[in-house]
């Protein structure tokens, strides 16, 4: 997870304040880049592109990987005339940052998504309820792992959700063995 940290003015003083992920917690951290864990890319991989991949990886989340050097959400996510099966965990922050990530793999149709479970959010009815295939709730809260792999000391602060965009990533979803609970959104669209 790439900018998950919110900083803000203290309102009393002029010193900084540093919210966790989840905007619960305040853990004291030294970065802000956190990377999702590698069990999970195991479970459902392989991908072929990750278009929000951090700069320096301890493992490959693809065999392709966009940064924020390659501006991943500006590239074309075609590898050659293939449409490549993808993993994202699109940089965190309010709607305005994500949202376009969501968007965009909703958009392209063959891949996961890996974000926090903000079920009841417009972002979340558009790009999660009304696009995608299905979803995988993570039961419990994830620990993500910093640039140099080793795991993070406290949980993600939120909970975490997989979703699926085409058939593919619902199968992928479905057959994983991530503890949790699948939902086949595919037979649930009459309100989309």
């Amino acid at each position: 997870m790439n900018d998950i940290f919110v900083f803000a003015k203290n309102s009393d003083s002029s010193s900084a304040v540093r919210r966790g992920i989840g905007g619960h917690q305040s853990p004291i951290n030294d970065t802000d880049i956190w990377l999702t864990p590698p069990e999970i890319i195991a479970d459902l991989g392989p991908f072929d592109l990750d278009p929000c991949s951090p700069i320096d990886r301890p493992w490959p989340t693809a065999s392709h990987h966009f940064t924020k050097l390659d501006d991943g959400l500006s590239q074309s996510w075609m590898i050659g005339d293939q449409k490549p099966f993808v993993f994202m965990n699109p940089p965190y922050g309010s709607p305005s940052i994500v949202r376009p990530w969501m968007d965009r793999i909703a958009a392209h149709n063959h891949g996961i998504a890996l974000i926090f479970a903000r079920t009841e959010t417009e972002m979340f009815f558009a790009t999660v309820w009304r696009a995608a295939s299905a979803v995988l709730f993570i039961e419990g809260r994830l620990f993500f792992h910093r640039p140099d792999g080793t795991r993070a000391d406290n949980n993600a602060g939120a909970p975490s959700v997989l979703c699926a965009y085409g058939e593919e990533a619902s199968r992928r979803l479905q057959r994983s063995t991530i503890k949790g609970k699948f939902l086949n959104l595919a037979v649930c669209n009459d309100s989309r």
